[in-house]
């Protein structure tokens, strides 16, 4: 039945990916109820999921792009070092300080999420930063990334967009990006700590397929419907996260 419950939860999230973003959504929640603790259900689904993020910035790889002032490399290696500084501090946080803190996490992603689909548009940042402050913000995402993730598409859309470039090689960039900052998490997780690989491996190989299918939908399915699925899980997740740590 467990087995069942990650194999749908990784179709789900890999196409939710695809369509729309937040499918970490889908796969924190499913690893907890096959009766992992938050913290090593964070670690497994960014391990989980990380190979269909490498797919979706090789596909855009032709869109990728630094800004004005500050080459794709340096944003590159800002990334990694973000990612690892993330990984380490997910790892040295104790369980059940995590645990804690994992619907405050939830509830900022989901915001995140919902207003960067649904809020205001004219209300988007047009400031134009330099490459000190896109550096400054790309490690902050990065360490962010690394820890949690989740809502780190929106935030690096609005930094990158914010240091100039267009939004169509921001989102491919910010693909990109998420790929090298999770790679530097994901290698200091593998090394540190024994993994729940039956699991990672169904819901990787899962979301990899769903990713793919996502794809194929991706001309075929109302995206603004996705979106609201998202946010209500979202939502729905965070009620349940709290009511469960009252």
């Amino acid at each position: 039945m467990l087995e069942l419950l990650l194999c749908l939860a990784g179709l789900w999230a890999g196409a939710q990916n695809a369509l729309a973003g937040g499918g970490s959504f889908i796969t924190l929640p499913a690893l907890i109820l096959t009766g992992l603790d938050p913290r090593a259900a964070n670690i497994a689904s960014t391990i989980a999921l990380f190979p269909g993020q490498v797919a979706n910035g090789v596909a855009g790889r032709s869109m990728v792009s630094g800004t004005d002032s500050l080459s794709f490399r340096a944003l590159f290696i800002i990334s990694i070092f973000g990612g690892a500084v993330g990984g380490l501090l997910l790892l040295a946080t104790p369980v059940n300080i995590f645990a804690a803190m994992v619907p405050w996490l939830v509830l900022f992603a989901t915001a995140v999420f919902a207003w960067s689909n649904f809020g205001p548009k004219s209300l988007m940042p047009k400031t134009h930063i330099g490459p000190m402050a896109t550096a400054v913000a790309q490690f902050l995402i990065a360490i962010y990334g690394g820890y949690f993730g989740g809502g780190i598409g929106f935030l690096m859309i609005a930094a990158l967009s914010m240091a100039g470039l267009h939004v169509r090689n921001a989102g491919a960039t910010k693909n990109a990006l998420a790929g090298v900052m999770n790679a530097s998490a994901v290698v200091i997780f593998l090394i540190s700590s024994p993994m729940p690989w039956p699991r990672i491996l169904l819901l990787g190989v899962s979301a990899f397929i769903g990713g793919q299918i996502g794809v194929w939908m991706l001309r075929r399915a109302n995206e603004t419907v996705l979106r609201v699925i998202v946010v209500v899980v979202g939502v729905a997740l965070t009620i349940g996260l709290f009511w469960r740590g009252a």
